[in-house]
């Protein structure tokens, strides 16, 4: 009887080990298809930020443009050069921020 009983244990505690392994590797998947999903959210806000600040700063020129040949009577050349020059800052920033040219103040520092 103390034999039957032991098997039993014996018998019980393999069937949990193997749903403990069970356990432990979807687990394991678990937290491997949470890493990408955080990396995949990382990129998107990096998509994010670059896309605003390019779109804010050629709107920026633009706006400063139009004011620019409401008030000084130079149309369409305001609205033109701005325009390019919010171009050019948006190009610049999207390269600062994506690490592909240093920030001016970064020779500073060092």
């Amino acid at each position: 009887m103390a034999d039957d009983r032991e098997e039993s244990l014996e018998k019980r505690r393999a069937q949990l080990e193997a749903k403990l392994a069970t356990k432990r590797v979807e687990t394991g998947e678990d937290e491997a298809r949470e890493a990408r999903a955080e990396v995949s959210r990382k990129g998107y806000a990096q998509a994010m930020k670059l896309s605003s600040e390019f779109i804010s700063a050629i709107v920026v020129g633009a706006v400063l443009g139009y004011v620019l040949d409401r008030f000084v009577g130079t149309a369409p050349w305001g609205l033109i050069v701005l325009l390019l020059l919010g171009f050019c800052a948006g190009v610049l920033n999207v390269m600062r921020s994506a690490g592909v040219v240093a920030h001016p103040l970064d020779d500073d520092k060092k």
